[in-house]
């Protein structure tokens, strides 16, 4: 049972007559926890009593470990909960850049919605960001509740209030430009030239994201599917994303402490099991493929003219923003070639966009969700996940969509050729392998 004494104040190293109280208490592993700064013997007990009786109902939290601080026991929290490199290294930002200055040497029981609701509402940094600030610091909130030093996660489940007179119509806007339309892939394509080109027009046609582009090995391009149909065989092209080095990582390698300790740009499995996946190329894209490959001297089919692998930021800032945005011309100078201007073709575009753009044409196309899932490497939510399935005939419809969203491009556009390698021409029926969308190039059409 607990029991309270006094506890004299001292003043210049002597006893005085004031005092407040302190409580023993007998913590679970026997051993006699203390608390002080009571006001009377009976708070003190009762304080003491409350703490005996959640022991024994199996929910007592240590006051000691309820005062440790949020940074503290966010450092051991990230310890304890390792990730994919560039998980941890944008969790390490969030912390240093936004949570921290504010929350770092606040004692966890102290954390309450009302006051983190009203801080994430005026972080200097856009929504979503806000958001996985707040979502990373109920994580290691409830990592606390789990590891027993505090009772509850305050920040669990609750809903972010969001600025007054934030603009609906402007998010729709934004979102409408996160995909690109057909002649816009291929003008910004056949700007970039075959190689850079062509991993701009596989992101567009393929879904691919960034990492898995810069990923991809030969070895995994036009690996082929073969599946029962119609009472004969369903064959088609495919890129494979590798289940073990699917994904070119790019982050900034931490110290324990959180310490930037330099770059790492190295291959990594995808970030899920569904982005470990065989995509369905269509017939135009697998001939450009094929003929990029007998050119490419590399065993990375979308890597730098040297053979290493792209930084994202290089990759972006050279090509794609001035392939999209426009440039200006320059004139020649001493040690500088002439360089022609560019208008813009579609200012702001990024490969993410392009990411979103495959996923958009697939549902322009009207693609089976059982496949469209599985093509954009997403999980698909509910039981149909598990009752139904991709069919041949599902994805030769998908094939014949995108490839006729591209001849109608090329239409539009007036053109026959793509850096000279692909033609509109379509080859006699009977000269077609069967099951092959009739569609497209010849393989001869390509050797000229």
């Amino acid at each position: 049972m607990a029991y309270a004494e006094k506890v004299y104040k001292v003043r210049n190293g002597k006893q005085t007559k004031q005092f407040t109280w302190k409580v023993r208490y007998k913590k679970p592993d026997g051993s006699r926890g203390t608390e002080s700064g009571f006001p009377t013997k009976k708070t003190a007990e009762d304080w003491g009593d409350a703490q005996e009786a959640a022991i024994r109902a199996g929910r007592w939290v240590d006051p000691a470990l309820q005062r440790m601080t949020f940074g503290e026991f966010a450092h051991k929290w990230m310890k304890a909960k390792p990730k994919r490199g560039n998980t941890v290294d944008k969790r390490w930002n969030l912390l240093q850049q936004h949570i921290f200055p504010k929350w770092e040497h606040t004692p966890l029981l102290s954390f309450n919605w009302f006051d983190v609701d009203t801080w994430q509402q005026g972080l200097a940094c856009d929504d979503v960001t806000a958001g996985h600030a707040v979502s990373l610091m109920s994580s290691i909130l409830t990592g606390a509740v789990d590891s027993k030093h505090i009772a509850v996660n305050p920040l669990f489940g609750r809903r972010r209030t969001h600025a007054t007179g934030s603009a609906p119509t402007a998010r729709r806007k934004s979102d409408e430009e996160k995909w690109a339309p057909p002649e816009g892939v291929l003008q910004l394509a056949e700007r970039l030239g075959p190689a850079i080109g062509l991993h701009v027009l596989t992101t567009a046609f393929t879904g691919l994201g960034w990492g898995e582009g810069a990923a991809l090995h030969r070895d995994n391009v036009l690996r082929s599917r073969r599946q029962p149909y119609d009472g004969g065989w369903f064959e088609c092209p495919v890129i494979r994303v590798d289940p073990d080095v699917g994904e070119l990582a790019e982050y900034s390698a931490r110290d324990e402490d959180g310490s930037k300790t330099g770059l790492v740009l190295k291959l990594e499995p995808p970030k899920n099991g569904n982005r470990a996946r065989d995509i369905d190329v269509p017939p135009f894209l697998a001939l450009l493929l094929r003929r990029h490959l007998n050119d490419w001297p590399h065993p990375y089919v979308f890597c730098t003219p040297s053979g290493t692998f792209w930084r994202r930021s290089n990759f972006t800032r050279r090509h794609i923003r001035p392939a999209a945005d426009g440039r200006e011309p320059l004139t020649v100078t001493k040690g500088r070639a002439e360089r022609p201007g560019w208008d813009p073709i579609m200012p702001g575009l990024t490969m993410r966009a392009l990411r979103h753009t495959h996923d958009t044409y697939q549902d322009q196309i009207g693609v089976r969700p059982a496949l469209m899932f599985e093509q954009a490497g997403h999980a698909r939510p509910g039981i149909k996940a598990v009752y139904q399935h991709p069919t041949p005939a599902m994805r030769q419809e998908r094939l014949d969509g995108l490839q006729e969203i591209y001849e109608r491009a090329m239409g539009n556009l007036g053109w026959e050729t793509l850096w000279g390698r692909v033609s509109l021409k379509k080859a006699p029926r009977e000269d077609r392998p069967p099951n092959i969308p009739q569609t497209g190039s010849t393989d001869e059409e390509l050797a000229a």
